[in-house]
């Protein structure tokens, strides 16, 4: 891929490099397997940036983690591939401010980890009652559930290419790696001047990202899934939840959701958690 550095120097350490989608500089991610119980932690010049909801920082479009002034942009790609094979352990060394986007989804990530987890999230903990975020008509959710599960819906009326589109995903009985990783984000094609012009999506191009016209439709096909836009958006989704540190057995719902709204998800589970430590 152009802009694309890869380096596997041994089955514990994994570099790559690529473009960042809103900062549209090259960054430099370093994985290395790390002891057990460590969980994931971001370094950025030697400060640790731990992948959980304490650390969230508010941003556009993306999810961002802050420690005493340090930043690090658009992590939920990563964390997805890290969640979705079971890789509960790693340090992220990041030279840059924003995670790269690479084609726009987890399939670099995950054909290069695969053997460093167990394939599949790991379940900790049950939910027992309903957790439940919202704004307007949007919303993020958890319900009890005999196994996990994730629900994702999205509705653009106006885009007919992509139309209303729901989707579930079983962790247990679908791999993540050909069911979910590979769907690549995706934006519309008159929103794009007024993002760059607020100082986003700087990296982005139809090398990098599907875009959606509302009169023509897709501007660059094919589609890897006639779904992708709502896979995607189930792969951020994950990723998003994937600062808990691991997921509990339940039925996570989202419908017209974004970062902002996963990241309370979370938040609001964490805390739950921290109430009710027998079941978590």
């Amino acid at each position: 891929m152009i802009g694309q550095r890869d380096e596997q120097p041994s089955g514990e350490c994994l570099t790559l490099s690529g473009v960042g989608l809103h900062t549209g500089t090259v960054a430099t991610v370093t994985l290395e397997r790390a002891p057990a119980s460590t969980g994931r932690v971001f370094y950025v010049d030697g400060q640790a940036i731990p992948a959980q909801v304490s650390c969230v920082q508010p941003s556009s479009l993306c999810t961002t983690l802050a420690q005493n002034n340090y930043k690090i942009h658009t992590v939920e790609h990563l964390l997805a591939a890290l969640v979705g094979l079971g890789i509960a352990d790693v340090a992220i060394h990041l030279e840059g401010e924003e995670i790269p986007l690479l084609d726009g989804s987890a399939l670099a990530w995950v054909e290069r980890l695969q053997g460093w987890g167990v394939g599949q999230p790991c379940p900790v903990g049950v939910i027992t009652e309903p957790l439940v975020v919202q704004e307007g008509d949007s919303f993020a959710a958890v319900f009890p559930a005999s196994e996990l599960l994730l629900t994702y819906g999205i509705d653009f009326p106006d885009y007919p290419a992509i139309g209303r589109q729901w989707l579930t995903w079983q962790p247990q009985r679908q791999a993540f790696a050909e069911v979910i990783a590979p769907a690549r984000t995706f934006g519309l094609a008159e929103q794009i001047d007024r993002l760059r012009q607020q100082g986003l999506i700087r990296g982005g191009s139809l090398a990098n990202a599907l875009v959606c016209d509302r009169e023509r439709g897709w501007l660059n096909p094919p589609l890897r899934f006639p779904d992708e836009p709502v896979r995607h958006k189930l792969l951020d989704f994950l990723g998003d939840l994937g600062l808990l540190g691991a997921l509990p057995r339940g039925h996570f719902l989202a419908y017209k959701a974004g970062h902002r709204l996963h990241t309370q998800l979370a938040a609001r589970l964490h805390q739950w958690f921290s109430k009710h430590p027998k079941i978590g």
